[in-house]
């Protein structure tokens, strides 16, 4: 398959947008490939996505506001710059009206695609933009009513620049103890906020700092009679939109500057008897009527308002995907670099070779690049999935009903994935800088910029840790109760004395090492293991005098966090392996699709690897032999295509934004351009009388 002396398969014609690459030292390692690169990135992307995120990216590239900027600008003027970008963009008609003529699933897949396209040119613009108009419009779209359409119509039009308010100073995950309030007075039938102290002071909320003009602010309701009906959304003005002077009653500050993404403006504000109109309240859940009356039409208004507020996974869908194009980004650039990097070699005196060669190297490398396409295909699968519900629900005239039923495993899985996606690609980065060295450390190898600008992921959107918690408690419920599963992830769990009755022992009679049911199986397992340890050990517990509580928080570590990532996992090899049988896949890519299932099948395997002998699903050394051998012949058998692999991945030169890993594989004439045009590089330090050590008269 990987001789040089076959011809790739020629790619379909539809994907001629996609330029090839220049000629140069790379070709060495693009000819070994039996397919072409496009063809692989049509299977690891929706070729409609691909097309649109092609011609933001060739529109933006000629717009002067966009170029790359050394050295970086002050973190004032990156605030003004993402402001302006944010203007700009929408002028450009990047998404045109009909596009709001388009039906749900459509519309959105084509926003994602949009917003995944800016990510990955100017992160801060994109989370700008899905702040003050994606996340701000889902939210209208789930807790409002058409009362508040002209706030929809002037976030889109930028006539307002909007942000959510809802974590606190002293809370953030846990949301029932948020402290604002709001509280409504029926004689003048309006709704008065109030801060009661610093700690509820609302922060870290984006665009708040410097630009918003209205923001959704998330307070606990009060009704005349002192009564509290628990968290509501409310339209709350702060600035005046023609000058953004701020409105008396509202305290607003700018965070300062932070590790990363410096061009969003994070804010803090404080409410003293700030009011706004009753009809401000967002009240598709629940409403106060003139009088002062609560009324909803729920019987359990807050089990639907955690429904409505599932609209807020499309947020996370979204920081998945942008974190799998970092993960892309950083593998491209670890792997072009070690193509041409050549560091030693057999022969003390001979040629050196590419670094790509070593088989420490291929095992940094080659699983993170394994993990970057099966994430691009099940984060795929996951929005499909989440988007069809969403559908579904709004098409039907009981639609939060229906929501509420299948809420709890999207909530789940997206739970669970988040996590696994983002800790993936901070891995990722890290490894891939190290990977480069020396030269992976200048901030024109983007690798720095990659890893400082993804951080933020880790946290915001739901800190990682607690919605590992939410899944796995999830999964618990379904192994204890049988919680209805309508997307059938976990159906698996129906076969569990089958499952637990497997060894390594049994399974390797049956199934290559290196098969997806070999693979599949043992994920079951161990899944099956997990859940039933943590049932008996929390039942243990109990019966020694731990309440529920603590119980269950003395189960996270080994055990549910090991579950909430090995859920993600199972979902995402899934996902790959059912893309991978589709028809529209050319039969060139086969054995290199067969390759990144193993290798990612294996790792997620390795990673695992005490629980598998806790459990005693194996004993002795042949598993962890068999799955450490296997992954690296794998690894291995790889290296001819990884060139092609990344190229696969990769995004336009001006995208990737690499000095070390350009397309045309020219590293150190790069670098020597990079080092010779670099701003001051050749001149004499304007400061240096001020640090040598002569008297300035000699000097």
């Amino acid at each position: 398959m990987n001789s040089s002396t076959t011809m790739p398969e020629p790619h379909t014609p539809e994907v001629n947008f996609v330029p090839d690459w220049p000629p140069g030292p790379l070709d060495a390692f693009r000819e070994q490939s039996a397919f072409d690169f496009r063809q692989l990135k049509t299977v690891l992307e929706d070729i409609n996505s691909l097309r649109l995120k092609y011609k933001i990216w060739k529109m933006l590239e000629s717009e002067p506001l966009f170029a790359k900027i050394k050295p970086t600008p002050s973190v004032d003027e990156q605030k003004k710059i993402a402001a302006k970008q944010m203007m700009r963009v929408a002028k450009l008609d990047i998404v045109p009206p009909e596009v709001y003529a388009m039906g749900y699933l459509p519309r959105y897949r084509f926003l994602m695609s949009v917003n995944e396209a800016l990510h990955a040119i100017c992160p801060s613009l994109s989370i700008k933009i899905a702040l003050g108009v994606g996340l701000f419009q889902n939210t209208l779209r789930a807790m409002g009513t058409e009362q508040h359409s002209s706030f929809y119509n002037a976030a889109w039009s930028r006539e307002i620049v909007t942000c959510l308010a809802i974590t606190e100073v002293a809370h953030g995950s846990n949301t029932k103890r948020i402290r604002t309030t709001a509280t409504y007075d029926a004689q003048n039938q309006e709704f008065i906020i109030n801060t009661p102290d610093f700690e509820a002071a609302k922060c870290w909320v984006g665009n708040l700092g410097k630009t918003a003009t209205t923001a959704i602010v998330f307070a606990n309701l009060f009704t005349p009679d002192g009564q509290a009906h628990g968290l509501h959304g409310f339209l709350v003005p702060i600035r005046n939109p023609l000058n953004l002077q701020l409105y008396p009653g509202v305290l607003v500050g700018d965070m300062g500057e932070k590790i990363g993404l410096n061009g969003i403006d994070n804010g803090f504000a404080m409410f003293t008897n700030y009011r706004i109109p009753r009809e401000n309240l967002l009240n598709r859940t629940g409403s106060v009527n003139e009088d002062g009356e609560y009324m909803s039409l729920f019987s359990e208004p807050s089990k639907i308002l955690g429904a409505a507020l599932e609209g807020f996974s499309a947020g996370r869908l979204g920081i998945m995907q942008e974190a799998t194009n970092t993960l892309a980004h950083s593998v491209v650039i670890a792997v072009r670099y070690a193509a041409i990097r050549k560091q030693f070699g057999p022969d003390k005196f001979g040629p050196e070779q590419p670094i790509l060669e070593y088989q420490l190297h291929q095992w940094r490398i080659f699983p993170y690049l394994a993990a970057a396409c099966v994430l691009k295909t099940s984060v795929y699968s996951l929005t499909d999935l989440y988007l069809k519900t969403i559908e579904k629900s709004q098409a039907n005239s009981n639609g939060i009903d229906l929501l509420s039923q299948s809420v709890g495993e999207i909530h789940a899985l997206v739970s669970a994935s988040k996590p696994m996606y983002t800790w993936t690609a901070r891995d990722a980065i890290q490894e891939a800088r190290e990977a480069c060295g020396g030269h992976g450390y200048l901030k024109a190898s983007n690798l720095g910029e990659l890893r400082n600008n993804h951080d933020a992921c880790l946290t915001y959107e739901g800190d990682n840790n607690v919605l590992g918690q939410q899944a796995s408690n999830w999964l618990l419920r379904q192994w204890v109760d049988g919680v209805e599963s309508p997307m059938g992830t976990v159906n698996f769990i129906k076969r569990r004395k089958e499952i637990l009755g497997n060894t390594f022992s049994s399974l390797s009679q049956r199934f290559e090492i290196t098969s997806w049911q070999f693979i599949n199986h043992c994920l079951e397992w161990l899944m099956c293991w997990l859940m039933q340890t943590i049932v008996n050990d929390m039942k243990v517990a109990k019966e020694n005098g731990a309440c529920p509580f603590e119980a269950k928080n003395n189960t996270q570590v080994y055990r549910a966090k090991d579950l909430s990532i090995l859920y993600a996992e199972f979902y995402a090899l899934s996902s790959f392996r059912l893309r991978c049988l589709k028809s529209d896949v050319a039969t060139c890519l086969e054995p290199v699709l067969g390759l990144i299932y193993q290798i990612y099948g294996l790792w997620v395997i390795d990673r695992h690897m005490v629980a598998f002998y806790q459990g005693s699903f194996a004993t002795g050394a042949t598993f962890a032999e068999s799955i450490r051998s296997n992954l690296l012949s794998s690894c291995r058998a790889l290296k001819a295509d990884a060139v092609t692999v990344a190229d696969s991945l990769a995004p336009p030169d001006y995208v990737l934004n690499s000095v070390i890993a350009k397309s045309d594989g020219l590293l150190y004439q790069n670098l020597q351009n990079e080092f010779m045009t670099n701003p001051g590089a050749l001149e004499r330090a304007n400061w240096w009388r001020d640090v040598l050590p002569f008297p300035k008269s000699k000097l």
